[in-house]
């Protein structure tokens, strides 16, 4: 008889899914792991990495800290969805599941890293005029991350149906973003 994994049991799996991602970047590590997980598992994986990356905002308040955690999961949820949707018009064949549990994989602990960077440049006084340069290093890594993910999770191979499925979703992703910044009040 199999008992179900405790979640404490399904975050430890996920984490290590992520380290394996993010230290073997590959369109055959995301597919190792892109069926051990459906919508449920991303979101609540991306939802405790956007709760940890809000507590270094909560200097805006503890409605800068929400607005953050619900951009967040919109963005992620618009960002995949959109992922699935023209991955499928461009001949993709793989599930909303395996796009958000992979995308999740990558997503979640790039924001927390990133975020603690960003948080280390703003405590000293130099490294404020690093996070532009930080900023750009997060956009080429997470399009790189996003770019093996659609790969393996839409099972697309042709490069232009990639890129087209990627910025479409991008393009989708961000304006509805400043629409739910903009009904929440702002970012801040």
């Amino acid at each position: 008889m199999n008992a179900t994994p405790s979640l404490t049991d399904t975050i430890m799996n996920m984490v290590s899914q992520s380290i394996q991602v993010i230290t073997k970047p590959s369109v055959a590590t995301f597919e190792q792991y892109e069926s051990k997980g459906t919508l449920r598992e991303a979101l609540i994986y991306v939802g405790i990495f956007a709760v940890i990356t809000g507590l270094f905002g909560l200097g805006s308040g503890v409605g800068g800290f929400l607005r953050g955690i619900i951009i967040t999961l919109v963005g992620f949820l618009v960002f995949t969805y959109l992922i699935y949707y023209v991955g499928k018009s461009q001949g993709g064949t793989g599930t909303f599941d395996q796009v958000t549990y992979t995308f999740s994989l990558f997503w979640a602990p790039m924001a927390v890293i990133f975020g603690i960077l960003a948080f280390l440049l703003v405590i000293t006084l130099i490294g404020i005029f690093l996070l532009p340069l930080l900023g750009i290093v997060a956009i080429v890594v997470n399009i790189y991350f996003a770019y093996l993910a659609v790969q393996s999770s839409m099972n697309l191979k042709e490069s232009g149906k990639i890129w087209i499925t990627l910025i479409a979703a991008g393009v989708g992703a961000f304006l509805v973003n400043l629409i739910v910044g903009g009904i929440l009040g702002g970012r801040g």
